[in-house]
């Protein structure tokens, strides 16, 4: 090809994750194929490419590029120009060069290739049953890297020098393992052991010296396993064994909250949970969070791993370390972070054997360092798509698009519940992976330290800081006491709108339904049930959840049957029925709670839509206290039966320029088909159908007087599929377009995200707009 005829050349730019995803040698590949000469290097925006030859097969080149590019390749933008052309002859790799290398994208930690994993069970392979069996393809990223550029210096496989084939393998453009920075195999990479814990009573475990048949052991003895994964230490016990998940939530301190489930394969997971194609996509593909599945009639699990859950959270093998473990356990085996309730993931070796020693019978660990933690990731398949709700290892740091750009390095940090912060430059913005709960001290030098490293990593400096208006949250005390930054505070369900805007590349003006626990609202009150009329800017609270008084304060998410008070006293006043069982187990309690709301002592109004629904729960009997936000909600949604069409009615009032839903009508509905002995699963259902009724027809009443007919839903609230698909399901009823969640989770952990939009868009303009 190309003999005799003209020739052209061109330089071609491509900006995205393209650098340690093997694009260079793809690039080579296309090239020689197609008998191009030129060049393709790394800088510090991406890759760089001078491609020449005859005009049809350069155009062939640039089609090619992209339509085949790697598994791991994420390209945001190629351009073209073409130059004279030059007369060489070959195809070669240049160097990297020197220049902004901090613009360069990380690809997150990626589960392991089918090629891999070939090669791990395959006796004739020189990597069979090496636990750290990688590719350009596949492999730790993000949690091993310290700096930039993406060169073994750089990454925590430093401290492990490459035999003599794994450099052959490193330097041939032609291999798949060609720049594969964690390149190892038997001869030369990190070593796995299996080490005794400190848990009071060990199990017995042998395995011949193979540390994995060793650990498969532990767990058929019924023993608590420590892995190391990815991110971190996850703690392991056999799914089937109800006392070893009893032991695992005593040790732990984990009362309640589900299990997560690694299943060897898919058929193990059909077994247990009923799968539609997305959910097999996401289970199988290279991201491999946990998948909240509806758990079949009957499925095996110990009632200890889910305890009263009708759905359970299953994930695949993600690294070489899983499969060898689900290859010699066949089982599925409970995999949960490796921490005490509340605290962050152990994820550093002398730490994770200090802090895991009393929970622990046996560590399955290895000495490459993970330099991140980073927890597993959460995702619910919610009208036919996937809605993160923990986004975090496979995804982050993968940027997300932004729009506007922004006009100055921005850091957003997020709120206090299922923290993130996120840094934004130019049109990208970087979510970190979840840091969690801002209530002590060792997660909050988590987060400040995770702001440091990508920092870093992508030499984002910040201009910009967004934050809460909570003057109370840790998040927003960090960004108050950084020094030569403007500030920027941003409303918590603003933030949870834009958040939607941002993550579907829209600006607005929209409805937002803000549903959620609570906000710090700008009226001095916690919101939390809010239709606001938002862009990227700022906002007007349009309508709301009508506000009762939340006694105790923080107490009331403890004890929901104290929102169950505020809200029948709301409802009936002095007419409440005296033969209400909630109102029975609480006794004295009871008007002494009361009181202290009708005072005003500790007891600030509140619109919170996911105090709403512990109230309910507590009148139907599901849950009178919560041993983690949001418990009581989850057991009212689980407890609903989802064939039931009936709904609750419920009032709309004007009052002034807000649209207010009268939720007493909803509270008295719900009370008096309890005392009427309707069964919980269908009051359930009529509660959640009624308030997506009236939340729909509240924005109908919103479009009248605004002309919006588009609706954004976010909020920890709309983790609750029932609702979400029956609040869409009403809308797409009424003619409007619906904006759902994409890439960032709905709850707290999308915080930063919105922040960062808002922030961006403001500081385009020049003058920010808050909300009123």
């Amino acid at each position: 090809m190309g003999t005799g005829r003209a020739r052209v050349r061109v330089r071609i730019r491509v900006e995205g994750i393209v650098q340690g995803v093997g694009f260079r040698p793809h690039v080579h590949s296309l090239a020689r194929r197609l008998e191009l000469s030129g060049w393709v290097g790394n800088d510090g925006h991406g890759v760089l490419i001078e491609a020449e030859g005859v005009p049809g097969d350069v155009a062939r080149f640039q089609e090619d590029l992209r339509s085949q590019a790697p598994p791991l390749a994420v390209i945001h933008r190629m351009t073209a120009t073409s130059i004279p052309a030059r007369g060489e002859r070959g195809f070669r790799i240049a160097a990297s060069r020197d220049g902004d290398r901090r613009v360069t994208l990380i690809s997150p930690d990626v589960a392991t290739c089918d090629d891999c994993l070939g090669e791990l069970f395959d006796p004739a392979d020189r990597r069979y049953r090496h636990p750290f069996v990688n590719c350009t393809n596949c492999g730790p990223r993000f949690t091993i890297i310290r700096d930039l550029p993406y060169d073994r210096p750089a990454t925590t496989m430093a401290g492990f020098a490459m035999c003599g084939e794994c450099e052959r393998e490193y330097l041939d453009p032609s291999d798949r393992r060609f720049h594969a920075q964690p390149i190892c195999c038997p001869a030369c990479g990190p070593v796995l052991r299996l080490l005794d814990g400190g848990a009071p009573h060990g199990v017995p475990h042998g395995g011949g010296g193979d540390p994995i048949v060793a650990a498969a052991e532990v767990l058929r003895a019924g023993g608590v396993l420590a892995v190391k994964g990815l991110g971190g230490y996850h703690l392991a016990v056999d799914a089937a064994d109800e006392e070893a998940a009893r032991t695992l939530r005593a040790r732990k301190r984990r009362e309640d909250r589900p299990f997560a489930i690694m299943v060897p394969d898919l058929r193990a997971a059909h077994a247990l949970c009923e799968l539609d194609d997305e959910s097999e996509r996401l289970l199988t593909g290279p991201r491999r969070p946990i998948v909240l599945l509806p758990r079949r009639s009957g499925a095996a699990p110990a009632g200890a791993v889910a305890p009263g859950d009708r759905t359970l959270g299953l994930m695949l093998p993600y690294t070489p370390v899983h499969h060898l473990l689900a290859a010699e356990f066949t089982r599925p085996y409970v995999l949960t972070s490796g921490n005490l309730s509340d605290e962050p993931i152990a994820h550093r070796d002398d730490d994770a054997l200090v802090r895991l020693a009393g929970i622990a019978d046996a560590f399955l660990t290895h000495d490459r360092p993970i330099h991140i933690r980073a927890d597993d990731s959460v995702v619910l398949v919610a009208r036919g798509r996937a809605l993160p709700l923990r986004r975090s290892r496979g995804y982050a740091p993968e940027p997300l698009r932004l729009s506007p750009p922004a006009r100055r390095p921005v850091l957003a940090c997020g709120a206090e519940l299922k923290s993130t912060f996120c840094l934004a430059r130019r049109g990208y913005a970087f979510v970190s992976h979840h840091i969690g709960d801002l209530e002590n001290y060792e997660t909050l030098r988590s987060f400040a330290e995770g702001i440091e490293h990508l920092g870093r990593l992508l030499g984002i400096t910040p201009g910009l800081v967004a934050h809460d208006l909570h003057p109370e949250y840790l998040s927003t005390k960090y960004a108050l006491d950084l020094e030569s930054v403007d500030l920027t505070g941003v409303q918590h369900h603003h933030a949870h709108i834009a958040s939607c805007l941002a993550d579907n590349a829209e600006s607005g003006p929209v409805i937002g339904v803000a549903f959620d626990g609570l906000g710090y609202g700008t009226d001095g009150t916690i919101w939390g049930g809010e239709l606001l009329v938002a862009d990227l800017v700022g906002f007007t609270r349009a309508g709301r959840l009508a506000p009762v008084p939340m006694p105790g304060g923080t107490a009331a998410i403890r004890q929901p049957w104290r929102m169950a008070a505020a809200h029948l006293d709301a409802a009936y006043g002095a007419a409440l029925p005296e033969d209400l069982r909630v109102r029975a187990r609480h006794g004295t309690r009871w008007d002494e709670v009361l009181a202290v709301a009708g005072a005003g002592t500790n007891s600030p109004l509140t619109s919170s839509a996911g105090r709403l629904f512990d109230a309910v729960a507590a009148i139907l009997g599901l849950r009178d206290t919560a041993g983690y936000e949001g418990q009581a909600a989850i057991a009212l949604e689980q407890r609903a039966d989802p064939a039931e069409g009936g709904a609750y009615p419920a009032r709309i009032l004007d009052e002034g320029s807000l649209v207010t839903i009268q939720v007493a009508d909803l509270i008295r509905a719900v009370t008096e088909e309890t005392r009427a002995g309707v069964v919980p699963a269908l009051v359930s259902a009529r509660f959640h159908n009624g308030l997506a009724a009236v939340t729909a027809a509240a924005c109908a009443r919103i479009r009248e007087s605004t002309g919006i007919g588009t609706v954004a839903l976010s909020g920890g609230v709309f983790q609750n599929r029932l609702l979400l698909d029956g609040l869409a399901g009403a809308l797409g009823l009424g003619g409007f377009r619906i904006l759902t969640h994409r890439a960032v989770p709905p709850n707290d952990g999308g915080i930063s995200f919105g922040q960062a939009a808002v922030a961006a868009a403001r500081d385009v303009l020049g003058h920010p707009r808050p909300g009123s």
